[in-house]
């Protein structure tokens, strides 16, 4: 069973979480290792990936500071976003990607609304040669449930009595691969 990581970098069978930030990306934390396995691949077959299913694990909004916060604004808050992804297997070729992301915008101090998601996937991977799975499992996967996570906290914050939170594009595997750098560099 693969172990916690977070957002991700790109190849290395480590599972990984990342943080990055609605304008700038804030430093990865060290994770645990986590084992991705699937069986070898069958000869002479093309790789497989299929979406078991999907869905809200996890969803928080709070605003905290109701109705003052509501109120029009002199000037814009500042908006930190991390994203973390963890996976794990399930079988042989099935396994679980969680995709959190936590968004916070603040004003003079003040928490003006907090909202969390963990939005997950099962996913079958097939036929996929052992140096490959895991920037898969953790870049493409990730990366088909972003657009379903975006969409969920933009109506959280919306019905929240706020503009939509719109997230940018992420761009997975440049996080995974600052995230193998990273644990590259510690092991060195």
């Amino acid at each position: 069973m693969a172990k916690e990581l977070k957002t991700a970098p790109r190849k290395a069978p480590p599972k990984q979480s990342n943080g990055t930030s609605a304008a700038k990306a804030p430093p990865m934390a060290a994770a645990p290792q986590a084992n991705i396995t699937a069986p070898a691949p069958t000869p002479g077959s093309q790789p497989s990936m299929r979406i078991l299913g999907q869905y809200l694990k996890d969803l928080s909004f709070e605003n905290p500071n109701a109705p003052t916060s509501l109120t029009p604004q002199t000037k814009q808050p500042d908006i930190n976003i991390s994203v973390n992804v963890n996976a794990r297997n399930l079988g042989t070729a099935d396994f679980e990607v969680e995709l959190h992301i936590d968004a916070k915008a603040s004003a003079e101090g003040k928490v003006i609304f907090a909202a969390d998601i963990l939005y997950a996937g099962v996913f079958r991977m097939e036929n996929f040669p052992e140096n490959l799975l895991h920037p898969a499992v953790l870049i493409e996967c990730p990366r088909m449930l972003f657009p379903f996570a975006r969409q969920i906290l933009a109506d959280a914050t919306r019905n929240g009595g706020f503009p939509p939170l719109m997230l940018d594009p992420i761009d997975f595997a440049g996080m995974y691969q600052k995230r193998m750098q990273t644990q590259a560099a510690g092991q060195a």
